[in-house]
């Protein structure tokens, strides 16, 4: 089961204006701790859309920062899968940003919300 944080939907609502997807499957609603947890994680104190990742075939990542790390304890990237083409899957973005780094943008505040889905 997954575990992460949920964006709120305030925050979601923004980050779409600012950032409009690329592609048809608009996913864009929350940051993955780990696969395997049962509980949710502790609350976040500062968390932050710092960069973007696109492959231009599919795979569009926002990168985060949460408090002040864009590290997860997995050693992947801190990240939200913004949007997909068909055939894509959301745990492409990990390869994605590995593979083609990311570039910076202004930093956008974001609301996180402790959760399993």
């Amino acid at each position: 089961m997954p575990v992460g944080w949920k964006l709120e939907e305030r925050c979601r609502a923004a980050l779409l204006l600012r950032f409009p997807p690329r592609y048809p499957r608009v996913i864009a609603d929350h940051v993955t701790l780990n696969l395997h947890d049962r509980a949710p994680p502790c609350p976040v104190g500062e968390a932050l859309v710092i960069g973007r990742c696109d492959d231009d075939a599919g795979v569009e990542a926002l990168v985060v920062r949460i408090d002040g790390s864009t590290a997860r304890p997995d050693g992947l990237v801190w990240h939200i899968t913004w949007s997909l083409a068909d055939g894509r899957a959301p745990r492409e973005s990990n390869g994605t940003i590995a593979t083609l780094g990311w570039i910076p943008v202004e930093p956008f505040p974001l609301g996180l919300v402790p959760a399993l889905w």
